[in-house]
């Protein structure tokens, strides 16, 4: 018979409700010696906006490839409502694409279409939709992100927070279950940021979509994150939890993370062989 607190543990698992799982995952690209995610599990909840914290080539973005079925795991499962994400199966990596809108980091618009055909590449591109209904669509789309009347202009007509609301525009275009957003406050100013991350939290409150951003920028993250993980330069989860659960954590690393600190943990110096012995100096 389960103890009080065992009961309670399995009650809360019975009702969790996942989205994305990410299990025990090993995963390195060809070609290189490096293991970029080393045995990590993550989970994403429905209707949660999930943000994956950590410095530069911890493997965040690896993450979302990952997810998207860009790259086969080489050890572990990745799943997406329940199945196992297959990167071989063409088939299923349509469907689920079908499914999530992707954010990519600086946009990657096309520069030779306008505001308004952004924004309907996905429509054409998934659906058999008449003209006036993905016009219509579209207008909403961008109506969202407060560019209905930027739709005819051409991408290097806009500002750089402009052209990272016609991203998201065109992300959302298909009314997508999942979010995958790779560093989208990147070299915004603080008030394209603002705006950006206000964006995304009512996005996703609106429409009641799992949102999952990479990003090094803890500020701005814990400002609309719902539950957090904190990745080492190892491929290593060391941390997670709430905001507030971050703020609180008297964990070397992850305070040195959130606080910006040039000590701690994790070194400044790439591992190397020690500096006189590569100049040839003897003791």
């Amino acid at each position: 018979m389960l103890q009080p607190e065992q009961a309670a543990a399995a009650t809360e698992r019975s009702n969790f409700d996942a989205l994305v799982e990410v299990d025990h995952v090993v995963f390195g690209y060809e070609g290189t010696s490096r293991t970029i995610l080393n045995d990590v599990s993550l989970t994403f909840s429905r209707g949660r906006i999930t943000a994956i914290l950590g410095g530069s080539g911890c493997g965040k973005t690896t993450l979302l490839r990952l997810i998207g079925g860009v790259y086969p795991v080489d050890r572990g499962e990745v799943r997406f409502d329940g199945r196992p994400i297959d990167a071989h199966n063409v088939e299923q990596l349509f469907a689920l694409r079908r499914r999530l809108g992707m954010l990519f980091q600086f946009g990657a618009l096309f520069t030779d279409l306008s505001v308004f055909e952004n924004v309907a590449f996905p429509l054409r591109e998934h659906t058999d939709l008449d003209e006036t209904m993905i016009r219509d669509i579209v207008l909403m789309k961008l109506n969202a992100v407060g560019l209905r009347g930027a739709a005819k202009l051409r991408i290097s007509e806009i500002s750089g927070g402009m052209a990272r609301r016609v991203a998201l525009a065109r992300a959302i275009a298909l009314d997508p279950e999942l979010l995958l957003y790779d560093e989208p406050f990147a070299g915004l100013d603080p008030i394209s940021m603002g705006v950006a991350a206000n964006l995304i939290r009512t996005l996703n409150d609106t429409t009641g979509a799992t949102s999952i951003i990479v990003s090094h920028d803890v500020e701005e993250c814990f400002s609309i994150c719902d539950y957090a993980y904190l990745m080492s330069s190892q491929g290593k989860v060391v941390a997670h939890g709430k905001p507030e659960q971050f703020a609180e954590s008297q964990e070397p690393e992850v305070r040195q993370f959130i606080r910006g600190e040039p000590d701690g943990p994790v070194r400044f110096h790439y591992p190397a062989p020690p500096l006189a012995e590569d100049f040839g100096v003897r003791a």
